[in-house]
């Protein structure tokens, strides 16, 4: 998945019934290895985990990560219908509460 390059690197994570879609804005800023690290700490893997995923030493995951945030970047979560319940089930999301 090299989709980096844009803008805007999106990802659909799984959950149960209602999937949710995660953007990472400003991406392009950052370096292949960057992108990677941030996209597997957003979505909730732990610096152990990852490192051994990519074959790096925890150190060095830390160091990505900690460059990439000073290079700036935004993950911004993207959900559809109501999976939250905010609005009891089959309320309009613009009707106003009674």
């Amino acid at each position: 998945m090299h989709s980096f390059l844009c803008f805007v690197h999106s990802l659909w994570i799984s959950q149960g019934k209602n999937p949710v879609q995660i953007e990472i804005r400003g991406a392009e800023r950052l370096s292949f290895r960057e992108r990677q690290v941030v996209v597997l700490k957003e979505t909730g893997y732990s610096a152990q985990s990852i490192a051994e995923q990519l074959k790096l030493s925890p150190a060095t995951v830390a160091t990505l990560y900690n460059r990439a945030k000073t290079k700036g970047y935004q993950v911004v979560i993207v959900i559809s219908g109501d999976p939250l319940n905010i609005y009891g089930g089959d309320a309009d999301p613009e009707e106003e509460p009674k």
